[in-house]
């Protein structure tokens, strides 16, 4: 990612934050006004995104910073540690929430319909306005900030039918019954994110490359007998590592060495590979990594 592309993604974050900042507040006040479980419970989500936005703010403006010898990979995995603390907020704030509407469903209290087609209107602006910045950004951190957004703009546009609904009805049972559906939804998304990003962080291959045909290819290179110890994962999500040991052919002279090099970088670059590392083996030299596994089993 570019500087000028990590610069215009904190401000695309640092804009939604004080928008979404500010509208939480309005929120918990309008709420409590029109005695509507269903805002409240976008007021607690909307504050989890106050949360998570301003982790991802954090995260994103270090992200693209120089490897050091703490963190020699640099910054990238750190987008992932504000999209996992963003994502436990929303369960805690969804917990919450569905212990309030839920008492609500079984005595169900009147809501001011007006007040709340008023709020839900505003709802549709501001966070459509932060889900059309944030969805301009890449990386794992800002999508799962963008899709708090989306489900918010889902959540107001039920929000507002319940709304109409009660303006000519009285089935406030309504309302309750929409704070614990927007809720569950939620949860079902944050579980998604979660079964994505858990992988990245145990180093799991990436979905999206064959590590099986990146061996055959890897074996197809000219000078190469075999290879072993091939290990793939991913930094963030984006930014693929891959890693292996080749056993080479013969024992090659300077030319042929750099020949099975350029031919191995063509391949990982094919491949979308962000950082790689070869090493390569003589036909009759030990693999390092083999004489450890030996040596502990003795």
């Amino acid at each position: 990612m570019s500087k000028n592309h990590t610069h215009t993604a904190v401000g695309n974050i640092k804009l939604a934050f004080f928008a979404n900042l500010g509208f939480t507040a309005l929120e918990f006040v309008g709420g409590l006004w029109v005695n509507s479980t269903a805002i409240l419970a976008d007021a607690v989500h909307d504050l989890g995104d106050s949360f998570a936005l301003a982790q991802a703010w954090y995260f994103q403006s270090i992200a693209d910073r120089d490897a050091t010898q703490k963190y020699t990979y640099g910054y990238r995995r750190f987008t992932l540690l504000g999209a996992t603390i963003s994502a436990l907020l929303l369960v805690v704030s969804s917990l919450f929430v569905l212990s309030q509407a839920i008492p609500r469903i079984l005595q169900p209290e009147p809501s001011n319909a007006q007040g709340m087609a008023a709020l839900a209107v505003i709802g549709v602006a501001v966070n459509g306005f932060a889900m059309y910045r944030l969805m301009q950004g890449e990386g794992a951190n800002i999508r799962i900030v963008a899709l708090h957004f989306l489900e918010d703009v889902l959540g107001w546009l039920a929000i507002l039918a319940v709304a109409v609904l009660l303006m000519f009805t009285d089935l406030h049972v309504l309302d309750p019954i929409l704070a614990v559906l927007i809720t569950l939804y939620i949860l079902r998304n944050v579980v998604k994110q979660l079964r994505n990003i858990v992988p990245i962080f145990l180093q799991a291959a990436p979905e999206k490359l064959d590590i099986a045909e990146i061996g055959r290819e890897i074996e197809d290179i000219e000078f190469v007998d075999s290879a072993h110890h091939l290990h793939v994962w991913s930094l963030d999500g984006e930014h693929s590592v891959l890693a292996v040991h080749v056993v080479a052919q013969k024992v090659l002279n300077a030319e042929e060495y750099m020949k099975l090099k350029r031919d191995f970088r063509t391949l990982v670059d094919k491949k979308g590979i962000f950082h790689s590392t070869l090493e390569v083996e003589w036909p009759d030299e030990s693999c390092r990594l083999e004489r450890s596994v030996e040596d502990r089993d003795v």
